[in-house]
Formats: structure tokens, sequence, C-alpha cells
């Protein structure tokens, strides 16, 4: 295998404080990886006079992954690169309950589910207006039966669902699918929309992830309306395998998600394209634990396990998992989110001794 390289960006508040701790712990793994770390946001402001100054998009442009903190505004341009730049277009954010994490369920025991977001479109294509802007359009609302002009003032937003954009995410959805059956799981795609009140945009989401499915008769299929889904997410999680989300959607339930297994600090995420992935928890900055040592590191190790995964180190990241899996299940090392005290340095430690 080639030597990898991998672009760390720290990020802002504290997730500098969960990402150095993880990444000083995976140097000690002893990979035949190269940590580049770039000036990014107030870095590349004070040595480069740009939060996103050229170096740092050629050193993302060279590298083969990118381990990404969480931002609260002056990384942005960084993380906007990686995401539509590097059209990263799979938000996979996995949900696994793992003993010892605190569940506000009363039986969390074998919730194990993958939710895969479309990551570019949707609503996310900032396109917002005024609604005066829309008279010379003569769109007329389909439930208000009158025009949308006659509402203003007041603006709108467009949502955009594409069939390349879905048909790829989807297969993302299906092969991933395929791979955790190859690992023992059963195999299940579960597909999510608002197609009975959006029946052109969520209901092209949804047929052509149907389509899609005629492909895979390996791996079972079914579809939910979107707040049937999410009732369901809550009160019988153990039942999904792969959920595959409109962008919105898996923004907000992947939240939910990680809720249920035990908030998110300990909910990983990867983005990937095609060419491309970059690796970041699900988390934001938690401005209010900024400078306290005390951010919970695991949706960032989690995430940094993902990376191993992409790069080829799949060993590694079996060790790295695990070593998580058994601090939790001792449960002597605990941060403050998940009823403990232990400092997030103190928690790496313990994930470090658990290596061997």
């Amino acid at each position: 295998m080639t030597r990898k390289r991998v672009v760390v960006i720290e990020g802002e508040d504290a997730a500098p404080e969960a990402v150095r701790p993880s990444v000083a712990l995976l140097e000690r793994l002893g990979l035949d990886i190269e940590w580049i770390h770039p000036p990014v946001g107030q870095r590349g402001i004070d040595a480069c006079g740009s939060a996103f100054p050229d170096a740092a998009r050629a050193a993302i442009d060279a590298s083969d992954a990118t381990l990404f903190g969480a931002t609260s505004g002056r990384s942005v341009a960084a993380l906007l690169y990686l995401r539509w730049g590097k059209k990263t277009y799979a938000n996979l954010r996995p949900a696994r309950y793992l003993a010892g994490y605190r569940s506000p369920l009363a039986r969390p025991e074998g919730v194990d589910l993958a939710i895969v977001r479309e990551n570019l479109e949707d609503l996310y294509v900032g396109v917002e207006g005024d609604l005066e802007t829309l008279a010379a359009l003569r769109l007329e609302s389909a439930t208000a039966r009158r025009p949308i002009a006659d509402l203003a003032p007041g603006r709108f937003a467009l949502k955009v669902i594409s069939e390349a954009g879905t048909d790829r995410v989807a297969r993302f959805a299906f092969e991933l699918a395929r791979r955790r059956a190859r690992r023992g799981r059963p195999g299940r795609v579960t597909c999510a929309t608002k197609h009975n009140m959006l029946p052109r945009s969520d209901g092209l989401f949804r047929e052509r992830v149907s389509a899609m499915a005629r492909g895979y008769p390996d791996v079972a299929f079914e579809s939910f309306i979107v707040d049937d889904f999410a009732q369901r997410l809550v009160t019988e999680p153990q039942r999904f395998d792969v959920v595959v989300l409109p962008n919105l959607y898996g923004d907000i339930l992947s939240d939910l998600a990680g809720g249920v297994i035990g908030g998110l600090g300990v909910a990983p995420s990867g983005c990937y394209g095609d060419g491309y992935a970059y690796f970041e928890s699900a988390h934001g900055t938690a401005p209010d634990l900024a400078g306290q040592n005390a951010i919970n590191p695991t949706a960032t190790l989690l995430s940094a396990a993902l990376l191993l995964e992409y790069l080829g180190f799949e060993a590694a990241a079996q060790r790295l998992s695990g070593a998580i899996e058994r601090v939790y299940a001792e449960g002597r090392v605990r941060t403050r989110d998940q009823g403990g005290n232990a400092s997030t340095t103190d928690f790496c430690a313990a994930v470090e001794r658990q290596l061997g």
C-alpha cells in the first residue's frame, strides 16, 4: 500500500480539543499515513490573511482524505470546498449502540443502523429569495389555490431533487447494505420522504431509490413517509439497517439517531464522493466546553475509524473501534455527557491503553 496523505482541519471552539489527542493517538498506531496540518480558519488568517488560503486548498487536492473537526464559521470555506468542491455527495452517519452509552431508551441494545444522507441537493442548494420575484413565473400553490406571489411579502427557498443526484446516493446506500450483509447484517435499505405532500420532488427521490432497489435483489427494500419513519426511529430503531434520505431530512434525523444511542458526542460521520472523502464528528463546536478539556472525543475517534477503513487500513479501524467499545463496556472512564467526569485526554488515554 502506498503512503496515504490526510489533511487535518481542527475547527473552532472545543473541536480542536477532540481532534488533537485523537490524531496523536492515530499517529501512535504506526500506520503509513502522513498527517498534514494546513493553515485554515484563524490560523490561516494569522499566517496568510485568509481563512482558506490557496495552500490549504492545494493540500486537500493533494491528499487522500481529510479529518475535520467542526466549524463555527472561520473554517466554513474549507468545509464548503470539502463538500461541494470535492462533490462528497453521500453523508454516512452510523448510529450503533455500545454497552455503556448513556441512551435515553430503556432497551437500546441492538441498535445498529446507518443513515445515508444525500449531501449536496435539496434545500441546501442555497437558493432563496423574495416572494415578489416569483410573480413573473405565475406559479400557483397547489394547496392554497392562489398565485404564490400573492402571499408576499415573504421569502421562498428552492428544493432541488435531481435524478443523477438521487441515483448516486441510492447506489451508495445499497452497496453499503450489501457490505453490511456480508458482515452478518440482514441487508435492508429504508427510504423515507414526504412524497404524499411533495409528489414531484420527494416523489422523484422515492421513485429513483425504488428503481435502484430492483438492481439489488439480495437487499430488502421498504419506504415510509418521513414523519412515520421518525416515530419508528424512536420506537423501533433496531429494525433499521441502512436508511437513505434527502438532504434536509437526513440532516435532522441523523441527529435524532445519535440521540437515540447516547447523544452527538458518540455520533461519527463520513462524507464520500467518487474520488474523495472527509470525516467529521456529527456534533458542533461545543463553545460552552471550549478550554475545559471536557468534550467527548468518541465521535471524532469513530469518525477516524471510518477514515482508516476508507484508506484501506481495515484492521486498524477495527482495532480502534474495538478499543472504544471496551472502554465503554468497562464503564470506568466516561466523559461528562456520558455521566462521568473524565476529561477528553483521559478518555483518549483509556482508548490507547485498550489498544495494547
